[in-house]
């Protein structure tokens, strides 16, 4: 049975980061315009400020997106709130975004070991575990996220168990056992290709879903990657391109809001 953050018809749609074509990444600017195209899952990251406020921010520092400097993890809340994204939009608690839209599921990325308490306590107050799924490179922060929750949440293989299910299902021998690479994730997050290799292939898919397991590929912005994607039966995509993903899923009859 499928956890409820996977349960609904069609392909998956998810806005990375929110959607802003003016660098508002993880604003809740962005993820409100995302809402307003008619998105019900956005995507964004975790990080933790020093005093373990649980932010959603994919650096590790404010450099690259904010008006200020410095790492997230060495500040405290009341400065990295006063970080502006772009110079407009403050970095947001994650904890007000999962409460501003409640009807709307997240995939969360947690991105450093500083997260995994502040992000389990963030999703054990506001009782979201039905409507999260919990990603990340690292298994380990993966893992260490789920011992902490107080209910089931859905969650996505990181890197190495991603790099073993791809190898097994690429291998004609060793194909059959694939599936069981993915016990213990509800569904498959990964690439289109890595490092020069193809990811997502007809036999990657068809051994993930021969274990149950939906795939969702990231990020892709580009509408011809999108209906590539989707002719090979891949159950969702993540796109920087809110706007343009919609209208390829529209124009395919399965934009099934």
């Amino acid at each position: 049975m499928a956890h409820p953050y996977l349960d609904r018809p069609g392909p998956i749609a998810l806005a990375h980061r929110g959607f802003s074509l003016d660098g508002l990444e993880n604003s809740m600017a962005a993820f409100a315009a995302a809402v307003s195209l008619g998105f019900d899952y956005i995507e964004t990251d975790v990080h933790a400020t020093a005093d373990g406020v649980a932010v959603a921010l994919h650096d590790p520092t404010l450099d690259r997106v904010t008006d200020r400097r410095g790492a997230v993890a060495a500040l405290p809340w009341s400065e990295v709130r006063r970080a502006l994204i772009g110079g407009v939009e403050p970095v947001p608690a994650l904890e007000d975004v999962l409460g501003s839209w409640p009807s709307v599921r997240v995939n969360i990325d947690v991105k450093s070991p500083g997260a995994v308490a502040p992000l389990a306590r963030v999703l054990d107050r506001t009782r979201a575990h039905d409507r999260v799924c919990v990603a990340s490179f690292s298994d380990a922060r993966r893992r260490a996220v789920l011992r902490r929750v107080a209910a089931p949440v859905a969650t996505s293989a990181g890197q190495a168990l991603i790099a073993a299910f791809v190898t097994a299902a690429s291998t004609p021998g060793a194909r059959r056992f694939a599936g069981t690479v993915l016990r213990g994730v509800d569904c498959l997050q990964v690439p289109a290709t890595f490092r020069g290799r193809a990811v997502v292939t007809a036999a990657t898919v068809a051994a993930a879903h021969a274990a149950g397991k939906p795939v969702h590929v990231w990020t892709v912005n580009d509408p011809a990657e999108m209906r590539r994607l989707l002719d090979l039966g891949v159950d969702g995509l993540i796109s920087d391109r809110a706007d343009l993903l919609r209208s390829v899923l529209t124009d395919r009859g399965e934009w099934a809001r």
